[in-house]
């Protein structure tokens, strides 16, 4: 019998859809790199795909519900994450080719044994929706943000801003880096501009991270405009004493030794914490590092600064993990609260009389933000408020409430840059020195 060679694209349509399969079952994305697949066209196209998926899934949703009267098999291994990486290309990357998703998912779904005999199905269904695929495409964009979430929002941000989240949960995230020194030269090297303070902005890129210039001279590091704003709101003198909590990877911990604090960075995570000290000494930085739990540790002398970056839902990060607003569920966001409050009342211990104390939290939800600024203040006594002023935040003035408090949202542009930002929230506490 003569040599078939398997199809052209079918490799990487399997993998495409084992990593989907995970994610689904609630495993949080993560690109497939070179050794998932070798080649680096091929790479890009399937994480094409499945962020594509990911980014459309109240859309897929919608059209699945449509086009399965039975709804979806069960037990049916990969059939469902090939479904939608197929229909994902039917719909919203017609430059793709509509025979090529029809005829890879057919011989995808007949790769796999628990799924083969579902490809004549697989079939119909795409058909069919290569039929209709003008009006799914059509479909509204208030399909993009799950019910979980989206009241709460509406009612917490306003129509507009929403719609400036749906905007932005398509377009994906830009490469945001805070860097070491303020170096033109660099910045256009980069191929960056500037955002805000020390942060610049990288749109396009074609090579990884790791390629970029100044990166194996430790001259930046990778962090969210959004994330770079808490430790900036310190306000301590040089060679303070700062604790960082919940400190890995590091990018929190690298600004604080870049405003001249003596720092201690502490996270639970062993592994977590081995990146976190490769990444300080990339950078040439130096921090005393203490594996424990934030909720019960217990210093020997007071801190003058504690920043807590504390566990969340993470629902803000979804420009770059769009599963998460999938995965998370009111029963999570309740869970979250009463563990920052725990690492919130913590915090406060570790914090000496008129020492400064950071909340902050890549979460949407008020219950994490707002919500805890009130209980930490009828809870936590000598915690007093210390509201941020507009003026700290040049050219996001618009993140800072009446109160004091900041609140950036994916629909923000900081610095009049496009590209948006994460959802994060800060609030910054002074305790009351006695006498």
């Amino acid at each position: 019998m003569a040599y078939k060679p398997e199809p052209a694209g079918l490799k990487l349509r399997l993998v495409a859809a084992q990593r989907l399969k995970s994610v689904l079952a609630g495993d949080n994305f993560v690109p497939l790199g070179a050794t998932d697949l070798v080649d680096g066209r091929d790479r890009a196209l399937a994480n094409r795909l499945i962020t594509t998926a990911l980014r459309r899934q109240g859309q897929l949703n919608f059209m699945i519900h449509a086009l399965l009267d039975k709804g979806m098999p069960g037990k049916s291994g990969t059939f469902e994450a090939v479904l939608r990486l197929s229909l994902a290309q039917l719909v919203f990357l017609p430059d793709l080719g509509a025979h090529s998703a029809l005829f890879l998912a057919v011989e995808a779904t007949k790769r796999d044994p628990k799924a083969r005999h579902l490809s004549g199905l697989m079939n119909a269904v795409l058909r069919n929706a290569q039929a209709n695929s003008a009006k799914f495409g059509m479909l509204s964009d208030d399909l993009l943000i799950p019910d979980t979430f989206g009241d709460t929002w509406l009612e917490a941000y306003g129509e507009e801003a929403i719609d400036g989240f749906s905007d932005a949960l398509l377009a994906g995230a830009a490469l945001d880096l805070t860097l070491k020194d303020n170096d033109p030269e660099l910045i256009d090297a980069l191929g960056a501009e500037p955002v805000m303070a020390d942060t610049v902005r990288i749109e396009q890129r074609d090579r990884p991270v790791e390629a970029l210039p100044g990166f194996a001279e430790g001259r930046w590091w990778v962090q969210d405009a959004a994330s770079s704003i808490p430790a900036r709101l310190l306000g301590l003198e040089p060679g303070a004493r700062v604790l960082d909590l919940c400190a890995a990877p590091g990018g929190k911990t690298a600004q604080l030794v870049k405003a001249g604090y003596a720092v201690t960075a502490l996270d639970a995570d062993a592994k977590r914490m081995e990146r976190l000290k490769e990444n300080l000494e990339r950078l040439h930085y130096a921090a005393e590092t203490i594996v424990a739990d934030a909720g019960n540790f217990t210093p020997e002398t007071p801190f003058k600064g504690v920043l807590l970056d504390a566990p969340c839902s993470a629902t803000g990060t979804f420009r770059r993990h769009p599963e998460v607003i999938w995965h998370r569920s009111v029963g999570d966001v309740a869970g979250r609260v009463r563990l920052q409050r725990s690492l919130l009342t913590n915090a406060a211990r570790c914090l000496d009389q008129g020492g400064v104390l950071i909340y902050c939290v890549c979460s949407l939800e008020p219950a994490e933000g707002e919500e805890q600024v009130d209980w930490a203040l009828q809870s936590l006594p000598g915690l007093e408020l210390w509201p941020v002023t507009s003026e700290e935040l040049p050219g996001l003035e618009s993140a800072v409430s009446p109160r004091g408090l900041v609140r950036t949202h994916p629909g923000m542009m900081p610095g009049g840059r496009s590209g948006g930002m994460d959802g994060f929230f800060v609030a910054r506490f002074r305790r009351s020195e006695i006498g």
